[in-house]
């Protein structure tokens, strides 16, 4: 009886290892960077920590797949280096001989990123798996629709626009005005201009006002008095 529990060990311990290696199919591969993350709390990568990951696999094809039956010694782990990496497949839970396929393992394991990197205190870029792509965080939305703040800012243009065009139209009519009452006022105070011509001043005439010849009006007086 020992003999056959000794052989069917024997048996499994070959397959699992024919299973979980380097590059092989449903494989997948783990890098972690604890000192980097942790620094001086970093932790120790031991049998616990691969008994945690290996929890942690198991929980995300649980809840992926609604399966129960996926056990934690359906996770293998190989290849496990100082530098803390490692190879690792997910065997199917009804044929312990044949692994899960590989695209439900990512999709399991991208639905579940942050839940496995919380667990290790770690990030996308500290806990790779290689294989499977970084989740990307959702892009923000601004508070406000960008359509808002493009009407806000064309609409502000168009204010603008419309008080420089007042203003200046003010301006002009009130420099317009200036000059008329300036030439207004010059007219009524008949202001006279002298001008030279020949060496001898001659006055402007005000062609509004008019002007009187003394010699003329002199005349004048003379026969009306006779």
């Amino acid at each position: 009886m020992l003999q056959v529990l000794l052989l069917t060990f024997s048996v499994v311990t070959i397959a699992h290892a024919e299973l979980c290696k380097p590059d092989a199919q449903n494989a997948f591969k783990v890098r972690l960077s604890i000192k980097t993350a942790l620094g001086d709390n970093a932790y120790a990568w031991d049998a616990n920590e691969e008994y945690l990951f290996k929890a942690m696999v198991a929980f995300t094809m649980r809840r992926y797949s609604s399966k129960t039956t996926t056990q934690i010694s359906n996770v293998l782990l190989c290849n496990v280096t100082d530098r803390v990496s490692f190879w690792f497949v997910v065997t199917d839970s009804t044929k312990n001989t044949t692994t899960v396929p590989g695209s439900e393992v990512e999709a399991a394991i991208r639905m579940n990123r942050n839940r496995i990197n919380n667990a290790f205190l770690l990030s996308d870029k500290t806990l790779q798996f290689l294989k499977i792509p970084s989740t990307l965080a959702p892009p923000v939305e601004p508070s406000t629709p960008v359509w808002l703040i493009v009407f806000g800012v064309v609409l502000c243009l168009i204010v603008a626009g419309i008080v420089f065009l007042v203003v200046a139209g003010i301006q002009q009519r009130k420099k317009k005005n200036k000059e008329s009452t300036e030439r207004e006022d010059l007219e009524e105070k008949g202001e006279v201009t002298i001008t030279i011509e020949n060496g001898i001043p001659c006055e402007t005439l005000d062609l509004k006002a008019g002007h009187i010849n003394g010699v003329f009006s002199a005349d004048d007086e003379r026969f009306t008095s006779l």
